[in-house]
Parts: structure tokens; C-alpha cells; sequence
């Protein structure tokens, strides 16, 4: 699980629980427990990303949480590492050799990829194969984030549509006091869950979805120019340089220390 992202949910929402009853005057929790204005935010919010989405798009968010909550992706280094070893297998004992080091393989792009090279495909035909995988995660990945981004403006906008409802029905119940506290309660009420949820939780979420789709999308580039340069049968060296570009100082540190 990612850390940083558990870390910023439980310490935030804690700086919030701590503020209501460090505040002044506080009643508890009570005032929060609002669930006319819970039912306008959240509800609303969900029901517009139903008219906006498909409905198996909608209920696949649950699955796209798992990537807010994983730790990060595949060690870079690890894969500019394990290209040079197929250079130097592929260049001694030919292509077929590698057969069982495939087999190993965790990431099933690589392994697809270097299956090409072994089965003797053309570089033309291997790049083709592998781009248009690459383009269909984009989309999906491209999904999750507007999903997740969406959450994030319509739930402030459901806030102050909450707030206004609640701000009508205050005026229309004006001769009787009593009701006024509560109808401004729902109103205020309304506004905190629509803000809170919105830029608390969707949208720094729809953030690191962001990034853990470049990281993701990066590995797979560098799988993709790691096939294309073992097909052409590159020297270990050449495939270390060229892989290497991809990779920032500290990675590069790490494969000349393991060389």
C-alpha cells in the first residue's frame, strides 16, 4: 500500500476531526451529522457521474482505487538490467535461449514483447503490437482520471446546490425560528461535504492516478524500445546507453553498481 496516500487521507481527515473539537462552542460532532446535506452531495455527485459515464465504467472505480492505494510500479533499473543480460544471452547463444529466461518474466508486456523477438517478428511488426497495446491502457488509464476528476467538481457544485436548497427552505420556513437553525445548518452543512469530499479526497486522487499512469506508461515505453533494440541485435553496451536516457541520475547510479 502507498504510504503517502494513506498517510495524507487519515491525517487530514484527523486535522479535521481535531478542528471540530479544538473549535469554540463546539456541539460534537452533531452539527456534521447531516444527512439531508450528505444525501444532496453524495448522492448527486454519483448520480451525474451515471448520466455521464457508462454504468460499468461508474462501478469499475473501485477497481482504480486499487492503483491510488498501490505502492509504485516496477523498478526501472531492474528492466535496463535484465534487457542488457537478454543482449548479452541473445548476442552468445541466439535469440532461442532466452526461451526459458521468458518464462520468469512478472510483467506480462515484457514478456509478450521479447516472445516477438524470440518467434523471429519483424521490428516493424513488433512496434505495431506493442504501440497499440500501449494506446488502449492510455484510454483506460485516461478514464480513471476523468472519472475521479469529475467526482471532484461536481461534488463542491452538489455543495452549493445544498446550500442553496437549504438557504430556500430556510426563507420559506422564516415565521417558524425554530426551523431556521436547521435549515442554515443543512445549508452550511451542505457546502462542507460538497468542498471537503471534492478537494480533499477526488481530486488528489485523480492526481496520483495521473502519475501513476506516466510511471506506468514510461516502463512500458522503455519495454518497447528495450524489444525493438534486442531484435536488432545491439551490444550489451549499446542497450545499456540507449535504455539509460530513460531512467533519472539516482536509477543510472544503481545498474552501474550492479555492472
Amino acid at each position: 500500500m502507498d504510504i503517502a496516500t494513506l498517510l495524507g487521507i487519515v491525517v487530514g481527515a484527523g486535522l479535521v476531526v481535531l478542528s471540530i473539537l479544538l473549535g469554540e462552542g463546539v456541539g460534537g460532532f452533531k452539527p456534521f451529522l447531516n444527512y439531508e446535506a450528505f444525501l444532496i452531495v453524495m448522492g448527486g455527485t454519483f448520480c451525474s457521474i451515471l448520466v455521464n459515464y457508462p454504468i460499468g465504467q461508474v462501478f469499475g472505480i473501485f477497481k482504480v482505487l486499487k492503483k491510488v492505494m498501490a505502492t509504485s510500479g516496477e523498478d526501472t533499473s531492474e528492466i535496463v538490467t535484465t534487457f542488457v543480460n537478454f543482449a548479452k544471452k541473445g548476442r552468445t547463444e541466439g535469440f532461442l535461449a532466452l526461451e526459458g529466461d521468458v518464462k520468469l518474466l512478472r510483467n506480462d508486456f515484457l514478456k509478450r514483447g521479447v516472445q516477438l523477438v524470440i518467434d523471429g517478428s519483424d521490428q516493424e511488426f513488433i512496434r505495431n503490437m506493442m504501440e497499440t497495446e500501449l494506446g488502449f491502457i492510455r484510454e483506460r488509464h485516461q478514464v480513471g482520471q476523468e472519472i475521479f476528476n469529475s467526482l471532484g467538481t461536481y461534488s463542491p457544485a452538489f455543495g452549493i446546490i445544498g446550500t442553496v436548497l437549504g438557504m430556500i427552505l430556510m426563507l420559506n420556513s422564516i415565521s417558524n425560528v425554530e426551523e431556521v437553525p436547521r435549515r442554515m445548518a443543512l445549508c452550511l452543512a451542505a457546502a462542507f461535504f460538497g468542498l471537503g469530499s471534492g478537494y480533499m479526497f477526488f481530486l488528489p486522487m485523480a492526481g496520483k492516478l495521473r502519475r501513476r499512469s506516466e510511471e506506468e506508461l514510461l516502463i512500458k515505453e522503455i519495454i518497447i524500445r528495450g524489444v525493438l533494440l534486442l531484435q536488432s541485435g545491439v551490444s550489451p553496451s549499446i542497450m545499456e546507453a540507449n535504455l539509460k536516457a530513460y531512467l533519472e541520475p539516482s536509477k543510472r547510479a544503481m545498474i552501474q553498481k550492479a555492472a
